[in-house]
């Protein structure tokens, strides 16, 4: 595991601001450098990713990021790798927070160091941590907003803002729309491309939900393989699963009683998970969809044909083309030999 504290020589350091009020170069070099540090952290945890760069005269004199929730905050990584911060300016990724949970606010941090000046990128949208900038500017430091696309913190910022996880809905099709043969057999529509890029993505999800039909059939493990990260595992449903089932292997999972999407996601809010995946059949799919909790499609398309088999998901209550349900497609790729994807609700 890499460290989370460094300290070293950086580029000349110029204040200034450009007279259109965009952000200047150096000042947009070192908020980048602070979201190349933040991408360090975990993506898949109840805290955002977050970097800190602290420049002192010409020199950058400390970095730091923050490793996830219960350890140090970005900026308080950056002080104790910079020492002696004082007449300092601080460059972080996303506002200071003015929350104190099992770490102290980081705007207090940033003062009682001494820095004369705090540079962030995207304000926090969390209500239990923000106000830190005006926390730092009571204090006399001199603060700044330098908006610039970070591309961090799309799940969580949805999250703290929505009082629910952002769902990824993932399925893999035939050009048909079936996802399993008429012998129910699944396995594999997609090749292996495709399958890799599933675990790869779900690194990114604090859970991976199905329904119990789903892991009574085919005994899923829910995991992710060849990434890190380690979901919580959620089946949905009344039904028993059997203490061998490959779900239940350890202790990190999570059987919720209900049909109902709404309380599913009550449940994870509950447990601050910011993302969750869902993988669950047809009729779980369809549930989540009629409830308008899907806030994003990833489907993998095979060029394969069934003509007969389970559908990929479950009836919507559409009888007609004008209640039609329409996403915007945010990308499309070819993954080995199938075609991904990315759909999202409008707005999101």
């Amino acid at each position: 595991m890499r460290s989370a504290v460094s300290g070293h020589p950086g580029a000349p350091f110029d204040d200034s601001q450009t007279d259109d009020g965009k952000v200047d170069q150096v000042t947009s070099t070192h908020l980048q450098r602070a979201v190349d540090l933040a991408r360090r952290g975990p993506l898949a945890d109840p805290n955002p990713q977050v970097g800190c760069v602290l420049v002192k005269g010409e020199r950058v004199i400390g970095e730091g990021w923050h490793a996830g929730a219960g350890t140090a905050h970005a900026e308080v990584v950056a002080l104790r790798a910079a020492g002696d911060a004082r007449g300092a300016t601080a460059y972080v990724s996303l506002e200071p927070c003015n929350h104190t949970g099992r770490t102290g606010p980081c705007a207090r941090a940033l003062i009682d160091a001494g820095v004369a000046k705090v540079v962030y990128a995207q304000a926090d949208p969390n209500p239990s941590a923000a106000g830190g900038a005006a926390t730092l500017r009571a204090a006399g430091i001199e603060v700044e907003h330098a908006a610039i696309e970070t591309g961090l913190g799309r799940y969580w910022t949805y999250a703290v803002t929505h009082q629910r996880p952002f769902v990824t809905w993932k399925f893999a099709a035939t050009l048909d729309g079936r996802s399993a043969a008429a012998d129910g057999s699944s396995q594999w529509i997609t090749g292996p491309a495709a399958r890799e890029d599933v675990q790869a993505r779900r690194a990114t999800a604090g859970a991976i939900i199905a329904g119990t039909g789903t892991v009574l059939a085919d005994d899923p493990r829910l995991t992710v393989r060849g990434h890190d990260g380690e979901p919580l595992r959620v089946i949905v449903g009344h039904r028993d699963i059997p203490t061998t089932a490959r779900v239940k292997v350890d202790d990190n999972y999570l059987q919720i009683a209900t049909h109902d999407p709404a309380e599913v996601l009550d449940a994870l809010q509950d447990r601050q998970i910011r993302h969750a995946w869902l993988e669950g059949g047809p009729r779980l799919a369809a549930a989540f969809l009629r409830a308008g909790l899907v806030d994003e499609i990833v489907a993998y398309l095979a060029p394969a044909l069934l003509g007969a088999g389970a559908n990929a998901v479950g009836d919507l209550g559409i009888d007609s083309i004008a209640d039609i349900q329409r996403y915007e497609l945010r990308d499309l790729a070819r993954v080995g030999d199938d075609v991904r994807i990315v759909l999202s609700g409008k707005g999101i």
